[in-house]
């Protein structure tokens, strides 16, 4: 099914956007500010976790990179970066603050990212692979810019809380139901898989390996030179 696009939609999935930039600017600055990076740099990760995702998306799906139409989103950034600073002391202490604000930019970016490829015509599997990228691609870009393992590639539910997000959305579709109900819908999924496996501790199983059934480089260097 095809929904149909209406002015008030367009207005609706700004918002969203707008919104998901604040949650995920403060969730890289609070990160940052953890790692005691300065204002310019925790600016830069704030940044880069809000708009990484959207802009690969966008290259994607062959359309103007958001970022580049509007200075909107840089501005959003900046008083995030304020946001911070001023109320530090109930954003920086504790996980839940950092924990929060990211599953809110998480489920809006999905959101998002799924909307807009529908908008430039693609089929529903490629919209949920984008709205998965959207969600996802800023988060980890900012996990390697602050040097931790990327939360995407660990145990944690996260890119299977976007998948599931994408494939309620599409079942609502299926109903024929409003977009509306099925943003809201993607969203509650992706929020309540977050804090549901935070709370139950669900984690996906971790790739294990013999230890030593893996070769020792170092070992083979050695052998390497010596011949």
């Amino acid at each position: 099914m095809d929904f149909v696009v209406t002015k008030a939609d367009d207005t609706f999935l700004v918002i969203i956007e707008i919104l998901g930039t604040i949650a995920f600017a403060i969730s890289g600055i609070r990160l940052a500010a953890a790692k005691k990076f300065d204002w310019f740099g925790a600016y830069v990760i704030g940044l880069v976790t809000a708009i990484g995702g959207g802009t690969l998306r966008d290259l994607l799906i062959h359309t103007d990179v958001f970022w580049m139409v509007t200075p909107l989103y840089l501005a959003v950034t900046g008083i995030s970066l304020f946001t911070v600073i001023i109320f530090r002391q109930a954003l920086v202490k504790g996980m839940r603050t950092l924990f929060l604000f990211d599953a809110i930019g998480l489920a809006l970016f999905v959101v998002i990212g799924i909307e807009k490829t529908i908008m430039a015509g693609y089929d529903m599997w490629v919209a949920i692979v984008m709205g998965i990228i959207t969600g996802s691609f800023g988060g980890i870009v900012r996990d390697i810019l602050i040097g931790d393992v990327p939360l995407f590639f660990r145990k944690d539910i996260y890119a299977t809380a976007c998948l599931a997000g994408g494939l309620i959305y599409w079942l609502v579709s299926l109903l024929q139901l409003s977009s509306f109900f099925a943003q809201i819908a993607c969203a509650v999924t992706v929020v309540g898989l977050r804090i549901a496996a935070s709370y139950f501790k669900w984690a996906l199983p971790i790739l294990r390996v013999d230890d030593k059934s893996i070769p020792d480089e170092n070992k083979n260097l050695k052998r390497h030179h010596e011949h």
